[in-house]
C-alpha cells in the first residue's frame, strides 16, 4: 500500500529509464531525491536533467558521491549495478536499505503482478499475454524489463501488472512476490553480473522459492533446472512444453491443449499460430497457462494467438530483395535465443550474421546450430576471432568477416544462398548503444537496399 514520503532522503543509482519513473514518483508525494550516475553527463543528458530539475530532483553525473550513498535512507537501484560494485557494498557495510524499482510499485500497490521470467522468449510472452487479458476486457499492461516502468502505472486503474522481469530486477527486490510466476526457460547468461552461472540461476530462481513462492507457479516442464523447482515451491503449479500428470499445456497431434482435472481442452491448431519457431510454441503454451490461471474464455486465448504479431527485433520479417528473405533478430544476445532461431528456419539454409561484445558462454551447442542449419556465418564485433576459432575448430569454414553491419548485410546479400538472419549471440555494446539500436540499423540498412536493388 502507498507510504508517505514527504522528506524521506532518497538516492536512485542510475540514470535510466526505471530510476528516471521512480525519482519522479517519489519526488511528486515528497521524497527528496538524488539520482546518481557514474556515467560522465552527455549532451542528450541536459534537457532531461533540466527538467528533472524542475521537479526538484537532483542528478549527480560522473561519479557516485560518498555522502550521496550514506545520506540515503533508502536506495533504488538500477537492474544495471552488480552486486559486488562498490556503491553497492558501501550502501550495505552502512546497513541501507536498496531495492529495485519494480519492489517500490509493488509495495505501493495492492494489485496483482504477472511476473515473466527466463534466459529467452520473456519479452514476446510478456507482450502474448498483455494482449491476451486485455482482449479480455482487462487493463494489463505489459512493464518491467519490457520497457515501462511499473512505478509509472500504480496510480492508474490496472488490473494486472504484466511484468517482465531480468535476473538482476529478481535479484534486487528481495520481497516482491506475484500472484502469478512463469519460468519459461533456463540457459547461461550473465554470469559477469552474477558472478558464476549457479548464481544467475539461483536469482531466478528466488522468484519460486521459499517465502516469495507466489500463489501460481507456472513452470517448464521440458527444462530439467526449472522443472526440479516444483520440489523447491509452496505455490500450485501448473506446467506447459508437455503433458504431466497435474495440470498441463502441451502439444498433442498438432493442437496446442490444455488439461486440467484429467479433462483435455483443444486451444488452437498450430497451423493456425502467427509466431514461427518451436521455441514461440513454448513461449504460446505458456501464456495459455498464465490466461486459464486468470480465467480468460478460450475463444479470446484463441484469437489473440492467431493475430499476435512478434515483438520488434525477435525473429522479425523486414523484406525481401530478390527473392532473400532478411529477418532480424538483434534481441538474440546469447547462444541459446540463436539456435532458437535457426531450428525455426527447419529445413532451410541460412545465412547467419553474428557477433558483437562477447559474454564468454560456451559455444558447443550454437556450433553444432549453426552447422546444421547455417550455409554460411558473417562475423562481425569483439567476439568474431572467439567465434571463428570455435567454428573452424568443428571444420566448419564457411565464414566471412566484416567490419560493419552494412558491409556484412552486403557480404550476405550477395551470397545468394537463402534467407539471412542476423541473430548476434553477444551483447551490442562494442558497436551500438543497445539491441533497439542494432536493430533498427539492420532493418534500415536492408530497406534501403531494396530502394537501391534494380528492378
Amino acid at each position: 500500500m502507498k507510504r508517505h514520503w514527504i522528506d524521506t532522503n532518497i538516492t536512485i543509482l542510475g540514470f535510466s529509464l526505471s530510476g528516471i519513473a521512480a525519482a519522479k514518483y517519489l519526488a511528486a508525494r515528497g521524497a527528496n531525491c538524488t539520482i546518481s550516475e557514474k556515467r560522465d553527463e552527455t549532451p542528450v543528458d541536459k534537457e532531461k536533467i533540466q527538467e528533472l530539475g524542475k521537479l526538484g530532483i537532483k542528478v549527480e553525473m560522473g561519479g557516485h558521491k560518498e555522502e550521496t550513498i550514506l545520506n540515503a535512507e533508502l536506495i533504488i537501484v538500477s537492474p544495471g549495478i552488480p552486486p559486488h560494485s562498490e556503491v553497492i557494498k558501501l550502501a550495505q557495510n552502512n546497513n541501507i536499505q536498496i531495492i529495485s524499482e519494480i519492489e517500490l510499485a509493488y509495495k505501493e500497490t495492492d494489485k496483482p503482478f504477472i511476473a515473466i521470467t527466463g534466459t529467452n522468449g520473456k519479452t514476446t510472452t510478456t507482450k502474448l499475454v498483455s494482449e491476451i487479458l486485455a482482449n479480455a476486457g482487462l487493463n494489463a499492461p505489459a512493464c518491467g524489463n519490457i520497457g515501462l516502468p511499473p512505478i509509472t502505472l500504480v496510480d492508474s486503474n490496472v488490473d494486472y501488472y504484466v511484468t517482465e522481469l531480468s535476473s538482476f530486477q529478481i535479484y534486487s527486490s528481495k520481497t516482491f512476490k506475484p500472484q502469478i510466476a512463469l519460468f519459461i526457460n533456463y540457459a547461461p547468461d550473465h554470469i559477469n553480473w552474477h558472478g558464476s552461472e549457479e548464481a544467475y540461476f539461483e536469482a531466478k530462481a528466488s522468484l519460486f522459492t521459499g517465502y516469495k513462492s507466489p500463489s501460481w507457479s507456472i513452470l517448464n516442464a521440458c527444462d530439467p533446472k526449472v522443472l526440479d523447482l516444483k520440489n523447491r515451491s509452496s505455490s500450485k503449479i501448473v506446467y506447459f512444453g508437455r503433458e504431466m500428470p497435474d495440470t498441463s499445456v502441451y502439444i498433442q497431434k498438432n493442437k496446442i491443449v490444455y488439461k486440467s482435472k484429467g479433462k483435455i481442452e483443444n486451444i488452437i491448431d498450430i497451423k493456425d499460430v502467427s509466431l514461427i519457431g518451436k521455441h514461440n510454441y513454448q513461449n504460446i503454451m505458456a501464456s495459455i497457462a498464465v490466461a486459464k490461471i486468470v480465467g480468460i474464455d478460450t475463444e479470446v486465448i484463441k484469437s489473440t494467438i492467431a493475430n499476435f504479431k512478434p515483438p520488434e527485433h525477435r525473429l522479425e520479417y523486414v523484406d525481401t530483395i530478390d527473392d532473400i528473405d532478411f529477418y532480424n533478430d538483434s534481441k538474440a544476445t546469447n547462444c541459446d535465443s540463436v539456435i532458437c532461431a535457426l531450428n525455426a528456419f527447419e529445413d532451410k539454409q541460412v545465412v547467419l550474421i553474428a557477433g558483437g561484445r562477447d559474454k564468454g558462454t560456451d559455444l558447443n551447442d550454437f556450433v553444432q546450430s549453426v552447422k546444421e542449419h547455417a550455409v554460411s556465418v558473417v562475423l562481425i564485433g569483439e567476439a568474431a576471432d572467439r567465434f571463428q576459432a570455435a567454428l573452424e575448430s568443428s571444420g566448419y569454414t564457411c565464414i566471412n568477416r566484416s567490419e560493419s553491419l552494412e558491409e556484412a548485410v552486403d557480404f550476405a546479400f550477395a551470397l545468394k544462398s537463402g534467407p539471412v538472419l542476423f541473430s548476434p549471440a553477444c551483447a551490442s555494446f562494442d558497436m551500438f548503444k543497445n539491441y533497439e539500436e542494432r536493430g533498427r540499423v539492420f532493418k534500415d540498412y536492408v530497406i534501403k537496399k531494396k530502394t537501391l536493388s534494380p528492378v
